[in-house]
């Protein structure tokens, strides 16, 4: 597909049309949940408003806004994924990224750590899962890369058999909780970290867009440019370990959304990362909200875990690419 040379224009009218989008699934997050109770409702006296109030600002908003968190995380350490790899079917959940971050984390709570070593400790194991992967990546110079994804599918494995020996050493007070957030789940999700460090992690990587766009063309063209690709990788490797570890410390394991949202906006909008990069944020945090929003109705007043959601939509979406995946190289 040939996509028009981007301007300033172009750039602006996107993402107005991507934060329109956004801004309306964020109202009908606040309008429809497994209770009747809506925003309006915040306006009138008496015990219905007070329930709506609870409702609405104490449960639906901060849900609202740790899916936005979340899905851009997810979202922005895909379409990273992508560029450093050279390869469209990269995302955090396939290549286990989520997996290593996974296992970090549940060890973290078995040994009683608090919300800070949590966090580390997902971020480590993000890291070096990520890290593992390119170091084996390397030695691939097929123009395939197949031997990439059975790796990353290899490793997700790996920390997937980890993360269930873990939960088996459990005790019976962890497990619950553990299990559910294995699941991917947005109930009682926290924002306050994650929404600021997605604002962070995106002006960190913004500005290097035009180097992102000679490194997608390989590092030795990027290097013959003139290009510094190790430090310019690094920063990736870590900007990618990080969004990930906070978004599965946030809400647990959610796959798809870091392969989806970046494959599908660079097959509309083109592959320039001036327009990708905030583009695959807000798309990222409006998908993620529209699979929490069907995740509260479709069995309500019974919840379901939103990386169930995800995973029902993605696997047939996944096994497209798959097929088609020549074609949007």
């Amino acid at each position: 597909m040939k996509h028009s040379r981007l301007t300033p224009a172009r750039l602006t009218l996107t993402l107005l049309v991507l934060s329109g989008l956004l801004l309306i699934t964020v109202i009908l997050s606040l309008c429809f949940g497994s209770t009747s109770y809506r925003p309006w409702q915040l306006l009138g006296n008496g015990p219905d408003a007070a329930l709506a109030r609870d409702v609405v600002l104490e449960l639906r908003l901060p849900r609202t806004l740790a899916a936005i968190a979340v899905g851009g995380l997810l979202a922005l350490a895909g379409a990273l994924q992508q560029v450093l790899l050279r390869n469209p079917l990269a995302d955090p959940y396939i290549l286990g990224t989520s997996g290593g971050a996974s296992v970090g984390a549940l060890l973290a709570m078995l040994l009683g750590a608090g919300v800070a070593a949590v966090n580390l400790a997902a971020g480590c194991g993000a890291l070096l899962s990520i890290t593992l992967v390119f170091i084996l990546a390397r030695k691939d110079h097929s123009s395939s890369q197949a031997r990439l994804l059975l790796t990353g599918v290899a490793i997700a494995s790996f920390c997937g058999a980890l993360s269930s020996l873990l939960l088996s050493l459990a005790p019976d007070g962890l497990l619950r909780g553990m299990v559910f957030w294995m699941l991917g789940d947005l109930a009682g999700a926290r924002w306050q970290l994650a929404l600021p460090l997605l604002l962070a992690l995106l002006l960190l990587v913004w500005p290097l867009a035009r180097q992102l766009n000679v490194l997608s063309q390989g590092a030795q063209t990027a290097h013959a440019l003139g290009a510094n690709t190790r430090k310019l990788q690094w920063l990736l490797y870590f900007v990618a370990a990080a969004a990930t570890a906070i978004a599965v410390t946030t809400a647990g394991m959610i796959g798809f959304i870091g392969l989806i949202v970046p494959h599908a906006l660079r097959l509309v909008l083109g592959h320039d990362q001036r327009l990708l990069l905030p583009a695959v944020a807000l798309t990222g945090g409006t998908v993620l909200l529209a699979a929490d929003i069907a995740s509260r109705i479709i069995l309500a007043p019974q919840q379901l875990p939103v990386g169930v959601i995800t995973a029902l939509a993605g696997v047939p979406v996944f096994l497209w690419l798959l097929q088609h995946r020549g074609v949007a190289r």
